[in-house]
């Protein structure tokens, strides 16, 4: 199946928040990527409601370095502004290899389900460097991407051997997406071997907590006329 693209993001700071540790308003970066900013960054590169993009592997080529920085927060419901300290990843750079699948949440969209269109246009928006801001985690950690080969290149923790991060946030399951009415989030045992993070599918996480009920939002039958919907 042609549904696989490998590219390259790299920017000056990265943010993978805990939610552990955005209780006082503070944020501090996990180690390595998650899979949810992942599949943000692809969904920016290119996406529709079609279909889903799975991440396979992340391959981290730069060392892993973190620094803090003093934020100001302006409180909604407080003139006054506080002080708190966030934690980034520092000059980063990763290789992801990813693919997408049909969403079987839309029936309504069956006829736009072509493989080969979609493959292409993948490509081309990679090639452009994506359809919207690329972002490594939060909004202010800007990135950028360009196509490359999964492996190729010189990484820091080639050869390293095993490394292991605990157990950390995986992404969110929405009832767009899967056939289920009930938010969850998802949350994994990470490990890095040689540099290269092997996500497990969503569907094999075994540490799900459900969050609330709610109603997937979108047309079942409305616009299937316009050709908008499957440029």
């Amino acid at each position: 199946m042609k549904n696989e693209i490998t590219f390259k993001v790299y920017g000056r700071r990265a943010l993978f928040s805990d939610p552990l540790t955005r209780v006082g308003g503070e944020k501090c970066s996990y180690q390595i990527p998650t899979y949810e900013s992942l599949k943000g960054i692809t969904q920016a590169i290119y996406w529709k409601p079609t279909l889903i993009w799975i991440i396979d592997e992340v391959r981290v080529m730069k060392p892993i370095k973190m620094a803090q920085q003093n934020m100001k927060l302006h409180p909604y419901h407080e003139d006054k502004s506080e002080l708190s300290m966030f934690t980034y990843l520092v000059d980063v750079e990763y290789q992801v290899r990813a693919h997408f699948v049909w969403n079987m949440q839309r029936p309504d969209l069956e006829q736009d389900r072509l493989e080969g269109k979609h493959y292409q246009i993948a490509l081309r928006m990679l090639d452009r460097g994506g359809r919207r801001d690329v972002c490594l985690g939060t909004r202010e950690c800007q990135a950028y991407v360009e196509p490359c080969r999964f492996g190729e290149g010189e990484g820091f923790y080639d050869g390293m051997g095993l490394q292991v991060f605990g157990v950390i946030y995986h992404g969110i399951d929405y009832p767009s997406e899967v056939d289920d009415p009930r938010m969850k989030i998802r949350f994994w045992r990470a490990e890095m071997n040689d540099g290269i993070v092997r996500f497990p599918k969503p569907s094999d996480c075994t540490i799900v907590k459900p969050i609330r009920e709610v109603v997937a939002s979108h047309p079942q039958t409305s616009g299937l006329n316009d050709k908008s919907l499957f440029d």
